[in-house]
């Protein structure tokens, strides 16, 4: 099965893509969905990460409070590195579990620091979404409750644009409406099927 790794910046439009793929059937692996279900509470990564940051990340329900957790490693690049040390093997046994189990032409593994972590192993193509940088922002702020500090750092946090662009195979350009989406992913999802096959 040819494996697609999907990656992009914050704000570029990634689980967009990932619904339109879904539309015409094609499986999703999303990273970050994984890394959620892996930090709920009883799960062996909440106790690590609670060992190595602090038992106040977890709120009265006995839940990860997600934006101390951001607030902390993106403000201190080692304490990013300590979350992904915990997480990243992780989320990467649990992506290759999930890719095994399917039955399909290809498939799209959505992994938004893909190109950071070097997590490309077992990755047949890059798909990068690319967005300009002023649409980014103003997604996010749209979408969620970060200062413009915050998504700065995220961005920082991130491989550039240019980088992105250079390691990509394949490349959606979300800067219109969600037709021209849809066409650029029909076409290819047309390529990606032909490949499977050749």
């Amino acid at each position: 099965m040819l494996v697609i790794g999907l990656t992009g910046g914050i704000g570029s439009g990634k689980t967009t893509i990932c619904h339109l793929f879904e539309k015409l059937g094609v499986p999703i692996v999303d990273a970050d969905i994984i890394a959620h279900e892996l930090t709920q509470p009883d799960q062996p990564a909440v106790q690590k990460i609670i060992d190595v940051f602090s038992p106040d990340l977890l709120d009265e329900a006995g839940l990860l409070d997600r934006n101390k957790l951001r607030q902390i490693i993106f403000s201190d690049p080692d304490k990013r590195f300590e979350l992904e040390s915990i997480l990243h093997p992780l989320v990467l046994v649990e992506i290759y579990t999930r890719i095994q189990a399917m039955d399909a032409p290809y498939c799209i593994v959505c992994i938004p620091l893909l190109l950071e972590t070097d997590m490309t192993e077992n990755i047949d193509r890059i798909l990068v979404v690319d967005t300009p940088e002023e649409l980014q922002i103003s997604r996010t702020r749209e979408r969620d409750t970060l200062t413009s500090d915050e998504i700065q750092q995220i961005m920082s946090a991130q491989v550039s644009r240019e980088q992105r662009l250079k390691a990509a195979d394949d490349v959606i350009t979300n800067n219109s409406d969600i037709a021209n989406l849809e066409k650029q992913v029909t076409v290819l999802h047309n390529t990606y099927l032909e490949m499977s096959t050749s």
